[in-house]
């Protein structure tokens, strides 16, 4: 028998995607695919299941589908798709509690991936110039998404204590970018104006977001025990960023940030959580040795290539937008109905 897979999160780009290829591969016999959306990518072999990971009935979902490895891609960083931050808070870490829960419930699971971030480090004036995966979260956020993320993180870390036979892979990946892809970040950068906090540029790590695929991938099928920073190599200033993006910056006083944050996503410009604004402040840098050396992946893209690709993906699809192709269809098709 193959692989047995279930992912949650399903309906999210990165989660399709890793279905997509995890299709592919002939050593997976059967994947589960659980949220609330159906999955962005159209999938041939993945299974749908609408389900909330918070519900107890997750338990017989994971028993009934004989799954082997549990894929955890459903920590949510946008609080306005599920309405607010106590939502958001119940679904982290709630749903996370529960789902753990019916994984040591279930001799079968013997592997759990979870997908993290370095935002659980924190971002402030005192931090390191890099981070480990062996130091603490010296200025770890007391709310929001990092909070989240840290409990959950703990939450999985318990599991693995309690269940020594299962292999737990704790993935932290820095901020995800590419053509593809699009998270809060990513539409930042593609404001008209990029707002600065005055007096400060941070430094800034990215991962391409084909390297992210590959991670998850490799840490699907094979076992790697621990915890992992998946960041790229090379740093940028924000500075360098919003010049490379092509767009003009404003000053804001820092504290006018959070203000101005709010306005933006009131106005529906970004949904961007508001406990990450310290980040574009004061950036956070990590180091990504024991991706290389112990997971044995060195990512494909650096930094600023990943940028780069990002840059021309979004000028490729602002020459090619939904409505001229969906123009160039009709002309076709009023083509052919005409030589018909």
């Amino acid at each position: 028998m193959g692989q047995r897979i279930l992912i949650t999160g399903i309906s999210r780009h990165l989660a399709a995607r890793l279905a997509g290829r995890l299709e592919a591969d002939p050593g997976v016999e059967h994947i589960v695919g659980v949220d609330l959306e159906e999955p962005e990518l159209d999938l041939e072999r993945t299974e749908y299941v609408r389900a909330d990971i918070r519900n107890p009935l997750m338990v017989k979902i994971i028993r009934r589908s004989g799954v082997d490895t549990l894929v955890h891609l459903s920590i949510i960083a946008t609080p306005t798709r599920v309405g607010g931050r106590s939502a958001i808070k119940e679904i982290n870490v709630i749903g996370s509690l529960q789902l753990f829960a019916a994984c040591q419930k279930s001799p079968g699971v013997k592997k759990l991936v979870m997908k993290s971030t370095t935002a659980v480090y924190g971002s402030s004036p005192q931090d390191p110039a890099v981070f480990t995966e062996d130091m603490g979260f010296q200025s770890a956020a007391s709310t929001g998404y990092a909070k989240d993320a840290t409990e959950v993180e703990q939450y999985a870390r318990d599991f693995g204590r309690r269940r020594p036979d299962a292999t737990v892979t704790l993935l932290r990946f820095a901020n995800i970018i590419g053509s593809q892809i699009e998270t809060p970040l990513t539409r930042y950068f593609s404001l008209p104006v990029v707002p600065l906090a005055m007096g400060f540029d941070p430094r800034i790590q990215f991962l391409h977001e084909d390297d992210a695929l590959e991670v998850l991938y490799r840490a699907t099928r094979e076992d790697h025990r621990g915890i992992f920073n998946v960041a790229a190599d090379g740093v940028l200033l924000l500075s360098q960023i919003r010049r490379m993006c092509g767009r003009p910056g404003v000053a804001v006083p820092p504290p006018l940030a959070m203000p101005l944050a709010r306005a933006i996503r009131r106005l529906g410009l970004i949904d961007f959580p508001l406990d990450q604004i310290p980040f574009l402040i004061h950036g956070r840098v990590v180091d990504n040795t024991r991706l290389k050396e112990r997971f044995g992946f060195t990512p494909a893209f650096t930094t600023r290539q990943a940028l780069e690709e990002f840059v021309r993906g979004r000028r490729f699809r602002r020459l090619l937008s939904p409505e001229r192709v969906e123009r160039w269809e009709a002309e076709v098709y009023d083509f052919l109905r005409a030589r018909s």
